[in-house]
């Protein structure tokens, strides 16, 4: 699944990127994201999955990266936390940030409970966060010991141009369709749909 060897580059990530932005206005398609890029997503939010993870509850998890099917999810899921992570990178970029979160929680809540195990739903938390990283020009790739390795860095301009007030309105909209589609045992809070066209 996660073919831990691989070789991750700054080439694949611009495929990637190029993959989730091609076919004209990348907000305003509905098409979910290509397998290819999901599966590239995949890649870097395997390496950046930590062994030991405390939760802000306090709550250790320990994950043996030499066992990646302990933390295996279904190829939908991992396609649904891309889909969202790009909702969520675009509302960072045009300062939603209580959107940014609400997207985000809507995500965890639909995936929390007995359906996955711990290290699957922090898998899940890590390819958001991969996904909005590289869209924001947050993670860069470096070479160590032959092998690329992602690494955090600030970025220093917006990858995709200034966020206008059409696009703003997109991304609320967007957000806000994720949220209330969710069942609603297994969402955050509804966005307001008059907030949504603020």
């Amino acid at each position: 699944m996660f073919n831990v060897g691989a070789r991750v580059g700054a080439g694949l990530m611009c495929a990637a990127m190029m993959a989730l932005l091609s076919g004209g206005s990348a907000l305003a398609q509905e098409k979910d994201p290509s397998d290819n890029s999901v599966k590239m997503f995949m890649k870097y939010a395997w390496q950046l999955l930590p062994e030991k993870f405390t939760s802000p509850a306090g709550k250790t998890i320990v994950v043996d990266k030499s066992k990646p099917k302990s933390v295996e999810i279904p190829f939908e899921v991992s396609r649904e936390a891309v889909r969202v992570g790009y909702y969520s990178a675009h509302a960072q970029m045009c300062n939603l940030l209580e959107e940014q979160a609400a997207n985000y929680r809507t995500l965890m809540a639909r995936h929390r409970g007995d359906k996955f195990n711990d290290q699957q739903q922090l898998f899940i938390q890590k390819l958001h966060q991969a996904t909005v990283m590289i869209m924001t020009g947050k993670v860069t790739f470096v070479e160590e010991e032959g092998k690329q390795k992602p690494v955090q860095k600030e970025a220093k301009t917006n990858p995709v141009g200034a966020c206008t007030d059409d696009k703003r309105q997109q991304v609320k909209a967007q957000i806000a369709a994720y949220i209330n589609a969710a069942p609603a045992a297994k969402t955050a809070e509804p966005v307001n749909k008059a907030s949504a066209k603020k």
